[in-house]
């Protein structure tokens, strides 16, 4: 006759606590951190439904770098610091690219908040930096998955791209604070006007003079004098100096641009944090 089975050992006391006892709820300095993480996974998950974003605001970037960038290496009428003036403009198309994408992200709150969706956002207990920062890092990825086509792109033309790890890590944090800063320049927009068509106006407005008074297409040097006053306070310029620097390995202050880029994307989570309540009434 067999032995009869063995009773089971009861669990231990540890164990049915773990199971029966829910998670504690994230507090103090983590609270913040994981509601930016959530935000921003929300936000990219709409990608899942509408891919097409991507793929039509890559071209007009792709355009700049094989038209204007070949046209004027042909001609050769602008100073590019020594280097062939496509692997110059490489840089500067890229940050384009992030701050078109971000630029009129105000557009999207403005959205939200005619289908409701703003409202029950800023009832929950997500602090408004956290739900503005999620929004702006994730425009941020938007425009890293941006700069991925456009890299992959120079380096088809010949653009001689350093693929060290550790310099494409800081391309990539430098696009994100970037697109971070003008996304929540957007939004900041969005709670001042509060209006589609007026945001819509001030961001074509405002794209254009901020990519010209940049390092993007040409050197500061040639600017005049009150153009390169205006070009010492564009994160833009800092960005594309990081970029030229890390991509190209020019000389570049990077410790200043990325200083410059991260004040600025703290800077206005700050202020479109303040002026969101106002875009909701």
């Amino acid at each position: 006759m067999s032995a009869a089975p063995a009773a089971p050992q009861p669990a231990s006391a540890d164990r049915l606590d773990l199971l029966l006892t829910p998670p504690r709820p994230l507090t103090g300095w983590r609270v913040l951190p994981a509601r930016i993480v959530a935000m921003c996974v929300v936000e990219l998950q709409k990608l899942r439904h509408d891919r097409s974003e991507l793929y039509t605001r890559a071209i007009q970037p792709a355009l700049w770098l094989l038209i204007f960038g070949m046209t004027f290496t042909r001609i050769g009428l602008i100073p590019s610091d020594g280097i062939p003036y496509l692997d110059y403009l490489a840089a500067g198309i890229i940050a384009q690219s992030a701050m078109f994408i971000s630029i009129f992200y105000g557009i999207q709150i403005i959205w939200e908040r005619d289908a409701g969706v703003l409202n029950k956002l800023l009832v929950t207990p997500t602090p408004r930096t956290a739900l503005v920062a999620g929004k702006a890092f994730a425009a941020g990825i938007k425009a890293l998955i941006q700069a991925l086509v456009i890299v992959i792109l120079a380096a088809v033309l010949g653009v001689g791209i350093s693929w060290n790890p550790l310099r494409l890590l800081g391309v990539a944090v430098a696009v994100v604070l970037g697109a971070a800063f003008f996304s929540c320049l957007s939004v900041a927009i969005a709670g001042i006007v509060r209006n589609r068509d007026r945001l819509m106006g001030i961001g074509q407005a405002i794209t254009m003079p901020l990519f010209f008074a940049s390092n993007a297409l040409y050197p500061t040097s040639l600017m005049p004098g009150w153009l390169q006053a205006l070009s010492a306070v564009n994160p833009l310029s800092y960005q594309v100096d990081a970029l030229r620097g890390l991509l190209l390995g020019t000389p570049a202050h990077l410790p200043l641009d990325f200083a410059v880029l991260a004040v600025s994307a703290v800077l206005g989570i700050i202020a479109a944090s303040a002026l969101l309540p106002r875009l909701a009434r």
